[in-house]
């Protein structure tokens, strides 16, 4: 008799292979591998890796801010178009880089410091998987924190003691990463909302790249979507490419669209993806 073949009416996840450092087999079924992880619910400066030096990168973002001012993006609101203006001034790509490696000095100095003992000895990280898990680059998305055995030379601290913070938090605060909170990996309530009021303090407080650049820095997932704009081969496309997510405005949870983000201050932006809207307006009460 043939085996009958199926035909569920499910639609799953699938990512592109990724290639990952085969580090051993615990048993037959569990291969160890090294995994690069993505921090959710923060977003720092790009190093050069993503659109090239200052020198190759800066060209790509002068593209975009002549497109944007001739009229190429005119499906673009025009307060969007004047906000990416303003923040593509000619050393946009050295301050992105310049930041990116501070952000980068930052981070490493926060995990020699809190994964270190008093007995010097080592910290494992604590890997808290969130929401979406696996980012379309094959990159686990989590919350970081560093890890206590519960021993009594290293007891796991009370729930609300600033060493139980994740690096995630930590870095939002230091204000060298941007708050990017994107529906569904998202953290819980309460930590939530001393995201929200670390991101507050670092913007107002004018903390890390705003303390250095200004509040017209242009934050990483904005760099990205001015070279997407910079490189499209249609307005279209550059437009599709650049904004893929909607903004919410976390103080009142209104949804001010893909392009209505420059009239929320960085640190009350929520981010939906487009085909999560009308689940994420039920979960989050979202107001239309």
């Amino acid at each position: 008799m043939p085996t009958p073949g199926v035909n569920f009416s499910f639609s799953g996840t699938f990512r592109q292979a990724q290639p990952r450092k085969l580090l051993r087999a615990s048993d037959g079924d569990t291969p160890v591998i090294e995994q690069p992880i993505r921090m959710v619910s923060c977003d720092t400066p790009e190093k050069a890796g993503y659109a090239g030096l200052p020198e190759v990168s800066q060209p790509k973002l002068d593209k975009c801010r002549d497109r944007l001012d001739s009229g190429y993006y005119k499906a673009l609101p025009l307060p969007l178009r004047d906000y990416l203006v303003s923040k593509l001034t000619p050393d946009a790509a050295q301050q992105q880089q310049q930041a990116a490696q501070q952000a980068s000095n930052t981070f490493d100095s926060m995990l020699e410091d809190r994964l270190t003992r008093p007995d010097g000895s080592r910290r494992s990280l604590a890997v808290i998987p969130t929401g979406e898990v696996v980012d379309s680059y094959g990159r686990l998305l989590a919350y970081l924190s560093p890890w206590y055995d519960g021993r009594r030379t290293d007891p796991v601290p009370a729930k609300n003691d600033p060493a139980r913070r994740t690096f995630n938090l930590e870095m939002i605060d230091s204000g060298w990463a941007a708050f990017f909170p994107i529906y569904p990996s998202l953290p819980k309530n309460d930590d939530m909302n001393l995201a929200i009021a670390s991101a507050e303090a670092a913007w107002t407080g004018e903390r890390g790249v705003w303390g250095i650049f200004g509040h017209d820095f242009l934050l990483g997932y904005e760099f990205r979507a001015c070279i997407k704009l910079g490189l499209a081969r249609t307005a279209r496309q550059g437009i599709s490419d650049a904004f893929p997510r909607v903004c919410v405005d976390l103080r009142n949870l209104q949804i001010v669209g893909k392009y209505g983000f420059p009239s929320v201050p960085p640190c009350y932006r929520l981010w939906v993806w487009d085909k999560d809207l009308a689940v994420a307006t039920v979960d989050l009460r979202l107001v239309a």
